[in-house]
């Protein structure tokens, strides 16, 4: 399994007891839905291994609580300390209406209520204190806020975006 194939489900942050359990920070918005799950994916160097779940149980809100099969002791649970665990993207939850997934708009046309097709989607950029759609359009690049504001509806079957930009922001990067 290759990294882009999954997606980053969170961080082994301690130990929870000497019998190798640990406790895992949930990078999701619904971390309940991963409760009973048989195995991820930990990120062991520069593979992604899988790790087979005997015990999984949410602790304290975004906090859920592992044993693996492979881990018994607290040597083992060391040797895992701050991995990256990872599942494959065909079990992220579908998302509707206006709500998506960064690596599921690449490619997606961003159409603006002012200024009609203004480029295709190569990348997001979530790095910054507000995610950005990056926009080529013409061999420009444009940068666009991603927030509810702006976007007003997403066709995923036309693979479209629309968006309400605001005033001044298409033109300082096409003019």
């Amino acid at each position: 399994m290759q990294k882009e194939d999954c997606f980053y489900l969170g961080k082994v942050v301690s130990k929870y007891s000497f019998k190798g359990e640990v406790l895992v920070k949930l990078d999701a918005d619904e971390p309940e839905i991963y409760e009973n799950m048989e195995s991820v994916f930990v990120s062991v160097g520069n593979n992604l291994v899988p790790f087979f779940i005997e015990k999984c149980v949410l602790h304290k809100s975004s906090l859920l609580r592992i044993r693996f099969e492979e881990v018994t002791t607290e040597e083992e649970a060391d040797r895992i300390l701050k991995a990256k665990l990872y599942l494959p993207l065909k079990f992220l939850p579908k998302l509707t209406g206006n709500k998506f997934y960064y690596h599921e708009v690449i490619g997606f046309t961003l159409e603006d209520s002012k200024y009609g097709n203004i480029g295709t989607i190569s990348s997001v950029n979530d790095s910054t204190a507000q995610a950005l759609f990056e926009v080529e359009k013409d061999g420009k690049q444009l940068l666009i806020p991603i927030n509810d504001e702006i976007i007003t509806k997403i066709d995923r079957e036309n693979k479209t975006i629309f968006v309400t930009t605001p005033e001044g922001l298409v033109d300082l990067y096409l003019n």
